[in-house]
């Protein structure tokens, strides 16, 4: 997997989901690239700056190894990405039109929110011929299909936790705690018989 592609619908997602598995892939070469669709002004707290998701965003990509350049930023309005569904379609395409890549992580299909459920459904449909994994956020999921696991070591899981750690307009949410991603880490590390791992739903895989 020589280009990896992340799309979050709110930036945030994909480190949350996957950021040990994107140091792990950065480590062993991958050019990676992260598409965030919103930066959620109007669900940030009061006295937010104007873009601070986006500021966040990429320090906090910068701990898995994501160059600055390689983030791509839309502006879409959270919790109605469904009022932007073709819109955001186009933008897909663009993506995989540029960067071509071998590899997509995207929500996984029983991921309940709205917006994640329009990048998850609309990815599909743009990178219909890639690999794809849908990543796992617990809080989002009342099922979840782990049928494929990314084994990690604790310098994986540090790095997710210094970037989960830049989200700091983010603190009020119950689920930023590092301890709670480690223990999810190793109850999936567990399941891959390993110290610690990412599960993922396998969407597609094209070898």
């Amino acid at each position: 997997m020589k280009k990896i592609l992340i799309l979050a619908p709110h930036a945030d997602d994909g480190e949350f989901g996957c950021g040990a598995s994107i140091k792990r892939f950065s480590e062993e070469g991958a050019e990676i690239f992260y598409a965030a669709f919103s930066p959620c002004q109007i669900s940030m707290p009061k006295g937010s700056k104007e873009l601070q998701l986006y500021d966040e965003l990429e320090r906090a990509v910068s701990h898995l190894g994501i160059k600055k350049e390689n983030i791509y930023k839309f502006d879409f309005q959270v919790r109605v990405f469904t009022e932007y569904r073709q819109q955001i379609l186009d933008k897909l395409i663009d993506l995989r039109k540029e960067i071509n890549p071998d590899l997509v992580l995207l929500p996984n299909s029983d991921d309940i929110h709205q917006d994640h459920q329009v990048i998850h459904t609309e990815g599909r449909r743009a990178f219909k011929n890639v690999s794809m994994l849908g990543y796992e956020l617990p809080w989002n999921n009342r099922h979840f299909l782990s049928n494929y696991y990314i084994k990690i070591t604790d310098s994986h899981l540090n790095a997710k936790a210094n970037a989960i750690a830049e989200y700091k307009s983010q603190t009020f949410r119950p689920y930023m705690d590092i301890d709670f991603f480690k223990g999810l880490a190793r109850v999936r590390g567990i399941q891959a018989n390993a110290d610690y791992a990412e599960a993922f739903e396998l969407i597609k895989w094209v070898h």
